[in-house]
């Protein structure tokens, strides 16, 4: 774990005067960003000294509340667990009203404990790490779908898709369109310029399948782990540019029944220490039966998916996205320049062979969901697992292996597979598990208004 030169935050007080405060934040299991709001005069001191924060930061809820079965509360007393800052993770905030600084901490690994084990992104490090051992270097791209929403509820109190500039609120899914994009010409020109300021490789704009839903492309990274952090960071500017309009962005797996869900879709391939890609190989060498290393990836992604899944599903909401014919994945398949499939190897020169990982949704923890993958591929390329015969056409009408559509039923593969404690850490799923057990007994709990609409007066 690399942690930045205190010469950085010497260099950012300088150029920055007017800045008052820092967001100091740290990304917990729901990859949330938990963490406080510091004066500058304090900034020096966090990176010559650290930081500390509650062990309980690191076992919240999504709503933010302590689970006591985690370990990290009342049996550690809530200790004190020191933070230090992410290099180049100092920037601005440019949709603050006033000048304003961002810093991305982790956990120290030593002086971070008992919750270092937690820290997501420690999962990431040492999944990458045993790769690298081996002498394989993760590539990696991040994409991100969300819904810009109206911060304003409609009459029956439900979400609704943001007004367009010309004052219309969109009704129809308009896929692609550039007049759709033209309409939002004003965030996401201050989406554009915020990214630059923070030096997020942002690239390519896209009307998504549903009203008001869109995506950007990051670039493809050398450095998985800098895709990931700048995957991460690009969420957080999002949310707060919307907040700044009186927009909302959502990144729910599938905030509306009748429209599509919401993904976070991973590319992935690997390289070797000069950045040659690994996986380069001609699209006929991936039809036949021969053991190729991006073949072996794919193998190892299939078998482990059950076990991860609660990783790239690991909320109540997630599973509401696995319909048929919605561009979400439905089953443990892969295929060619295919859509419909769960892992999609893209058309394109050899040179530019990848993965692209469909399963997540949008409400994922980027740092898990990577992690999970590169196990995944490690154990298929250490175990040779070939992953059968690539779909051709739609992978909707040929699913054999379907995926388990429900959370409880993934919760329970996670907590007995011994892959998972050996790829994530026996520490951090004791964690993670807790939390999310937690979540599903106050989520079951809650009546709420389908259960009035459907029971109230019939059953």
């Amino acid at each position: 774990m690399q942690f930045a030169d205190p010469q950085e935050a010497r260099d950012f007080l300088a150029q920055h005067p007017e800045v008052r405060s820092i967001e100091l934040m740290l990304i917990d299991a729901n990859g949330i960003p938990r963490g406080k709001l510091l004066h500058r005069d304090e900034l020096l001191a966090l990176y010559e000294n650290g930081r500390p924060l509650p062990s309980s930061i690191l076992a919240l809820t999504i709503q933010g509340e302590d689970v006591e079965a985690s370990g990290l509360v009342w049996e550690v007393a809530d200790a004190d667990c020191w933070t230090y800052p992410l290099p180049g993770s100092l920037t601005l905030q440019p949709w603050r009203a006033q000048a304003t600084g961002q810093l991305q901490v982790s956990m120290h690994p030593s002086q971070g404990m008992p919750a270092a084990p937690a820290d997501p992104r420690h999962v990431l490090v040492r999944a990458i790490d045993r790769l690298k051992a081996d002498g394989y270097h993760p590539v990696m791209a991040v994409e991100l779908e969300f819904y810009l929403l109206d911060q304003r509820r409609d009459a029956g109190g439900r979400p609704q898709p943001a007004p367009q500039m010309n004052g219309v609120r969109p009704q129809a899914p308009q896929v692609y369109g550039v007049h759709e994009l033209e309409q939002l010409q004003p965030f996401l020109d201050d989406l554009y310029a915020a990214c630059e300021v923070q030096g997020l490789p942002v690239r390519t704009a896209i009307s998504e399948y549903a009203p008001g839903q869109l995506e950007l492309t990051l670039e493809h990274r050398f450095d998985a782990l800098q895709a990931i952090d700048e995957g991460v960071r690009y969420k957080r500017l999002v949310k707060g540019v919307a907040n700044r309009h009186g927009l909302q962005a959502c990144f729910m797996a599938k905030p509306f029944g009748d429209q599509a869900g919401s993904g976070l879709h991973l590319h992935v391939s690997l390289a070797d220490a000069e950045g040659n890609n690994l996986m380069a190989s001609e699209l006929s060498d991936l039809e036949g039966r021969q053991g190729t290393l991006l073949r072996h990836a794919i193998g190892g992604m299939l078998a482990t998916l059950d076990d991860a899944l609660a990783i790239f599903c690991p909320n109540a909401n997630s599973y509401r996205r696995f319909q048929a014919n919605s561009y979400a994945p439905l089953a443990k398949n892969w295929g060619v320049n295919n859509r419909t499939v769960s892992l999609r190897v893209p058309g394109g020169p050899a040179h530019s062979r990848h993965i692209e990982h469909r399963i997540c949704g949008a409400d994922a923890n980027p740092y898990l969901a990577a992690a999970a993958i590169l196990a995944g591929i490690h154990h298929g390329i250490k175990n040779q697992i070939d992953p059968g015969q690539a779909v051709v056409g739609n992978g909707y009408e040929q699913a054999r292996e379907t995926l388990p559509t429900d959370w409880l039923t993934a919760l329970r593969a996670l907590e007995t597979s011994s892959w998972a404690r050996q790829a994530l850490g026996e520490e951090f799923l004791k964690v993670f598990l807790a939390i999310k057990w937690a979540e599903l007994r106050q989520f079951m709990g809650e009546v709420g208004e389908q259960d009035w609409r459907w029971y109230l007066s019939h059953a």
